[in-house]
């Protein structure tokens, strides 16, 4: 059967809270499109994401996701998110947006993101992620 977006969601928010590289690059297709800046290169596949995850996850710690309401419209979606965490001890916020495509058996076959940071725990403003 294949993965639902909610599915897939959840298993990028689990590998995420557990710096799992292994666990997230297994959420994308081989030709997989990871864009993470829109003007810097895609990680392609599992091995561009594992590889990606492996070093923006090694100084984060006590990481915190949780998601709006996901847009689904036929293989694509998109969903806010909003992290708490640390990072080399200090206390940051990132708020963003995924743009998702799906492959056939809920793969990822292109995640774009476009974030924000702030420092310090925060909170989400009132009606986010509706």
């Amino acid at each position: 059967m294949p993965m639902t977006v909610a599915d897939w969601l959840a298993g990028y928010r689990k590998a995420w809270m557990d710096r799992d590289a292994d666990a997230a690059a297994a959420l994308f297709t081989e030709n997989a499109s990871y864009r993470v800046q829109p003007y810097e290169e895609a990680h392609v596949g599992p091995a561009g994401v594992h590889a990606y995850w492996t070093g923006v996850t090694a100084t984060q710690d006590a990481v915190e996701l949780r998601y709006g309401t996901p847009v689904v419209e036929g293989n694509r979606g998109a969903v806010e998110w909003w992290v708490t965490l640390l990072s080399d001890g200090a206390e940051i916020t990132l708020a963003g947006e995924f743009m998702l495509r799906f492959d056939e058996n809920g793969l990822c076959e292109e995640l774009r993101e476009y974030w924000h940071f702030a420092e310090g725990k925060l909170e989400p403003p009132t009606g986010w992620g509706e």
